[in-house]
Order: structure tokens, then sequence, then C-alpha cells
């Protein structure tokens, strides 16, 4: 959520920030001025109203006790009800569409992020070098179908087109990568947290997701009289929710949290023919990295999360880039974004594995999410942060085209060898 001191300041500067990030929200901004003016003169006409009642109650007593006709006064304070009574459904009335306009509005991209959408992204780095056969390589859906690593045939049979089934070694793969995940970052002093998969409209809201992208979800059919509750997108949306409410003491940042969930996405599918397999699916596992930071120390936290992301990825000996996003291609809830990208050798480019956040207080405000400042002793707001650390329905693909031998083998990553038994190259069953 936006600061309203920000839209009272600077509207225009910040209807400018919006279309770097090419969305338009100068109606919305107009409006909420317009209510916040609004709102701001019936709570003043309110407060008024209930002072005169207030001294009009304490000069009834006064009358009753000199047996003074208050009849009156007591008309008066009923008109005086009845117009208090009418203040707060119109304060309720206008707090309910400035709220609703506020939380609909998306965060502010950094000022030094480049305007525009993807063709504005800037690779910042690389590491590696790009793999280069010998031989006529295979794709990934090849090699995992000959190798009897993924089942999509059965996993379209179970569920539709965007599933597939693990099986045997594949299966064991996909667990070693998560291990290796999880085992790096609890050597790094980030805390294990198991969510729930199923969550309420809050952590939706909070994330940032709702109310404008409440239906890129899978919502379940409850009764009437039941919470209503959504398959989560990714164990942000409920790491996110962990402390809404909440007042830290500073001593308490930064909070470093991990969480391997499976994610569910409506929007996925076979965006270009290219994208087949497990590049675009309804679902697919991932660890999760959320940190809860003091705001002087939110960019520190970035680089500490982008860096993280980087490290897994070069630990599985792959060649990739580091992209600063433009505004326009960040997520509607993020104030900068960084996306480690790998390659994917019969995509003929780049696939995003890890995307590194900052949300700076965008997420703290919606879900009043605060610490109390030492120095101080006042509340202020927190900053959000998350990555990718990482998912795996790129990692394993490049995995095995990058490592793919001429006779159709793969060579499994060093890292990943304790995870499987000491296995080095998965072979063809006979």
């Amino acid at each position: 959520m936006i600061d309203i001191k920000l839209i009272r300041d600077d509207p225009e500067g910040l209807k400018a920030r919006y279309k770097a990030r090419e969305a338009n929200f100068d109606a919305e901004i107009d409006r909420v001025l317009e209510l916040d003016a609004e709102r701001r003169d019936a709570i003043y006409g309110n407060e008024q109203r209930k002072a005169e009642q207030n001294r009009i109650s304490k000069e009834i007593a006064v009358m009753k006790k000199d047996n003074k006709d208050t009849a009156d006064v007591f008309a008066q304070m009923k008109e005086l009800s009845a117009a208090i009574k009418d203040g707060d459904a119109r304060l309720k009335a206008i707090e309910a569409e400035y709220n609703e306009l506020l939380l609909g509005m998306y965060n502010l991209p950094d000022p030094d992020l480049m305007p525009g959408g993807k063709e504005n992204n800037c690779p910042l780095t690389y590491s590696g070098e790009p793999k280069v056969f010998d031989f006529t390589p295979k794709n990934h859906v090849d090699l995992c179908t000959d190798l009897g690593l993924i089942d999509y045939v059965r996993g379209a049979k179970l569920s539709g087109s965007g599933f597939w089934v693990y099986r045997g070694i594949g299966a064991r793969l996909e667990w070693a990568l998560l291990n290796y995940f999880i085992d790096t970052h609890l050597a790094d002093g980030y805390e294990l947290v198991l969510v729930p998969h199923l969550l309420g409209y809050d952590c939706g809201l909070t994330a940032g997701q709702f109310p404008k992208f409440k239906d890129d979800v899978y919502w379940l059919e409850t009764a009437e009289d039941e919470q209503k509750r959504f398959l989560l997108p990714t164990a942000e949306t409920a790491l996110v929710s962990l402390h809404r409410g909440e007042i830290l003491s500073e001593a308490e940042l930064p909070r470093k949290y991990i969480s391997y969930t499976p994610c569910f996405r409506r929007e996925a599918g076979s965006y270009r023919a290219e994208e087949r397999g497990m590049i675009r699916g309804h679902q697919f596992n991932k660890v999760e990295m959320v940190q809860y930071t003091l705001p002087e120390r939110s960019d520190e936290a970035f680089e500490e999360l982008v860096g993280k992301a980087e490290a897994l990825v070069r630990g599985l000996g792959f060649h990739f880039r580091t992209v600063k996003l433009a505004a326009g291609d960040c997520s509607a809830s993020m104030a900068r974004t960084y996306d480690i990208e790998i390659q994917i050798p019969s995509m003929n480019g780049y696939k995003e594995v890890s995307s590194v956040s900052n949300a700076r207080d965008f997420q703290a405000r919606r879900g009043q999410m605060r610490f109390r400042r030492e120095q101080t002793g006042k509340p202020e707001f927190l900053h959000t942060l998350n990555g990718s650390g990482l998912a795996t329905s790129r990692i394993l693909p490049a995995l095995v085209e990058q490592n793919q031998l001429a006779d159709g083998s793969v060579v499994v990553p060093q890292v990943l060898r304790k995870y499987l038994g000491g296995l080095e190259i998965i072979r063809k069953e006979k």
C-alpha cells in the first residue's frame, strides 16, 4: 500500500513513476486526494459533534441537579446523535472507497530502474561459459523421457496439460535439488518454516496479489459458513504474513525465513511453442527466501538474497546471467527485482530460475507489520524482501540439457551426488 503522505506531497511525481512501470493510476490518485480531503473533513466534523455532545451531557447533569427543564437540551442531543450516526456512516463509506483504491494501486518502482517493459531489462553480470556441444544435443523433454525421469503422458492423464510426474531417479533428482537448496540456506542462518498450502484472503492482500489478481489463483469451493481459501502460488504469500498485525522489536530484525512448498499457478501453460515440458506448469516445487528487515538495511538484504540465489546456481555449474528488471517488468508488489537466468540450450536463450525482489514497506503497510525503534520508542513500518532459492521446474531442464553426454546420459552435478547415493551419471535403464 502506498503511503498517503507521498500522494499528498507529490501526486504528479507519483503519476510519472507509475507511467515508468507502464501503469496509469492518474484517476485513482486524483480520487484518493478527493477522498482524503473528504475523510479528514468527516473525521473533524464528527469529532466536533462528539465534543459538543460531551459538553451538553455535562450541562444536562448540572441542569438536572438544579431542577431545570432539559427538554430542549435533550432534543438538541437527539439531533446531535443522529448527525453523529450519519457522520459515522459517511466516514465508513468514504474509507471503504479510499482503502479500495489504495489497495488496488501498485508499488512504486525504485527511481533508478529503467522505464518501460522487459525490452529495457539490463543484464548486469554473466557467470560461467555458455555450453557448447560437439554433437547434436537433445532437448530436455526427450532426455527426461528417454531416461525415465519425467512421465509427461501420465501427468496429463492425471490432471491435464501443465502437469507431470517425477519417476525413479527423476523424483530423487528433484528431491536432491530441494535438499541442496535447504541445506545451503540453513548453513546461512535461515529458519526453515513449513507453511499451510491453503491460505486465507488476507495473505493474498498483504502480499499485494489481491484484490487485483485474485483470479490468478486456485480458489477452493467451500460451504457458505466456511472461510474461503486458495492454493498458495508461492511460499512468499504465506511467509510475508507470518508477522501480520505485529510490532517487532528492533533487536528482532532481520528475520530470515525459507520454506519449501509446491506452487500452484492458474496462468501457466504453453505461451510459446518451444516452452514444452516443465518450463511452464500449473504446479512446481520451490524453496522461497523471505526477509523482514529495517528500512536502512533493505538494500543490504537485497544484495544478500541476490548473492545467495547466484551462489546456488553457480554451485550447480550453470552458465547464467543476473538481470536488473525495468520498472514495467517488476511485479505489481515490488519496487525492484533482479532475475537470475540460466541457459537452456534447446530454447536458444535464457530462462528465469530465481526472481529476487524488494517490496520496501509496501507489503508491511498492507499487513500492518511494524517494528519499534529503540531510540524513539515509536513503531515504524519494516521492509520485506523475497527471492526464489530456487524453483526446480527450470533448473532440472537446464541440468539435463547442459550436462548431457553424446550417448544421451546426463552427468549429475557434484553438489547433488551425496543426496543420490554417490550417483555420478544418469544412464538409460536397459
